[in-house]
């Protein structure tokens, strides 16, 4: 993955320096915002995530947002929280949130790096990849309850159960 050179480089890097470097690595579009936040993009087999790290100095928290657009009809507001709930009970690590404003689902993640701990390059890349992943593992449910009018826990069924044999 990286080498004993490279690390070494990087053990005395803030996490967000981290992550531009991840984003470097993996040429997604990223934006420093400041010495404590970056914003970037990363590609799914489903749809584009915005993924946002923020350095939380007053709890010593690395806070990472991964969205993505969904703007269900109203009606079905009611369905996705309780899909959100059910998700959520299924996610050992992070959790989901609907921002109607934003017509957006969010997933949530914090690292709790407090007391002098430094975030390494493999903890900033697990987090990035596992929030994605969670988030493209879920996207198919929340289209089936918000789209096909599913009920959620159909959606979840059909959208998480892993598929055997062949066609």
């Amino acid at each position: 993955m990286y080498s004993e050179a490279t690390w070494i480089e990087w053990e005395n890097l803030g996490p967000i320096d981290l992550a531009e470097d991840l984003a470097e690595n993996n040429d997604w579009e990223f934006d420093r915002v400041d010495d404590d936040q970056i914003n970037f993009v990363v590609a799914g087999q489903w749809r584009h995530y915005a993924v946002s790290l923020v350095m939380s100095h007053a709890d010593g928290t690395l806070r990472l947002l991964c969205s993505f657009d969904l703007n269900p009809p109203k009606i079905r507001h009611a369905a996705l929280r309780e899909l959100i709930c059910l998700a959520n009970d299924r996610c050992w690590t992070g959790s989901f949130s609907h921002c109607p404003g934003l017509s957006a689902i969010v997933f949530r993640y914090g690292l709790l790096l407090c007391e002098g701990a430094m975030a390494t390059m493999e903890q900033v890349d697990a987090i990035v990849t596992r929030s994605v992943a969670t988030c493209e593992r879920y996207y198919p449910a929340f289209q089936l309850t918000c789209r096909a009018g599913k009920s959620p826990d159909e959606a979840l069924e059909l959208a998480i159960t892993d598929v055997s044999g062949c066609a």
